[in-house]
């Protein structure tokens, strides 16, 4: 008579981190209230006291690539049903909302939902999850899925044929995506939709791009081409995690210094909210700063 399973999870209800831990930042950019970044791994900051902290770190620990976030089984039982795709913000040409689910295969990249009444878009995507493609066709499913580079792909072939919905990434990246619908060619702006652009920020790949949702106060969806560093307060734009050539990103870069825009989205690191004029500032920093470097 075969014996029952051995319960490994933790006996309390506090939150651990593992050893499966990649460091990829998806707890600590989701719940920046629980988790931070360690010496190579993500550590628990602070154990989430009361119902509405738990929620969020369970999230998190849903969110993680790796299951590399352990709390006991009772407490996890309790992790939301419909969590996620998480709303961001707002903006008159849509809803954002942040998809969970992180891919280990995009180390654990964010994917990103735009909730639109002519169609949602998602922006890169997470590992294929049944409950939250339930979620997502429940919110009116999906008429696109924009790569930024082929570093995110991920589970895209899973999340397209179960949508019946194009994909677009860029010629330089294509050999990532074989299979897509359509491919973005050259540098110039597209205009995918109305208030949705298609910006070719060629440098961490050659075919990095980038989508700008709305006219003004513009949300910026960056991929790996630039993310905020929260501890330092500054844009970064990475020669370290840049896998094509530095010195074309750059120049991706002065091109979107003078946008308007309210929020950065990117695929790693932080996202975040600037006043108006902010933007510029934070971009014209980090060149001053990478000229100096150089």
């Amino acid at each position: 008579m075969k014996g029952s399973p051995i319960d490994r999870s933790p006996a309390s209800d506090e939150f651990r981190i593992n050893e499966r831990c990649i460091d990829c930042g998806t707890c600590w950019t989701f719940d920046p209230d629980h988790f931070a970044a360690g010496s190579g791994t993500a550590v628990v900051a602070h154990q989430p006291i009361g119902a509405s902290s738990q929620r969020q770190a369970l999230l998190a620990l849903q969110a993680c690539p790796v299951a590399a976030i352990e709390t006991s089984r009772t407490l996890q039982r309790t992790t939301p049903a419909e969590g996620f795709p998480s709303w961001i913000c707002s903006h008159a040409a849509g809803e954002v909302f942040y998809c969970g689910w992180a891919s280990q295969r995009s180390f654990g990249a964010r994917s990103w939902l735009i909730q639109r009444a002519d169609g949602n878009v998602m922006v890169d995507v997470p590992r294929w999850s049944a409950p939250l493609a339930r979620r997502i066709q429940a919110m009116g499913g999906l008429a696109q899925i924009v790569l930024t580079h082929r570093d995110d792909v991920a589970d895209h072939q899973r999340w397209a044929q179960a949508f019946a919905c194009e994909r677009w990434i860029h010629r330089g990246d294509a050999d990532a995506a074989p299979s897509a619908e359509q491919v973005l060619e050259g540098q110039e702006p597209l205009e995918l939709a109305p208030q949705i652009e298609l910006l070719p920020t060629p440098g961490h790949t050659p075919g990095s791009l980038c989508l700008l949702l709305g006219d003004q106060r513009r949300v910026l969806f960056s991929g790996d081409h630039v993310w905020w560093n929260r501890d330092q307060d500054v844009l970064v734009c990475s020669e370290r995690y840049c896998w094509w050539d530095f010195n074309v990103q750059i120049r991706s870069l002065q091109r979107l210094q003078r946008l308007d825009v309210a929020w950065l989205l990117p695929g790693h690191g932080h996202r975040q909210h600037f006043q108006p004029g902010l933007w510029t500032e934070a971009v014209k920093q980090t060149l001053t700063w990478i000229q100096a470097q150089h």
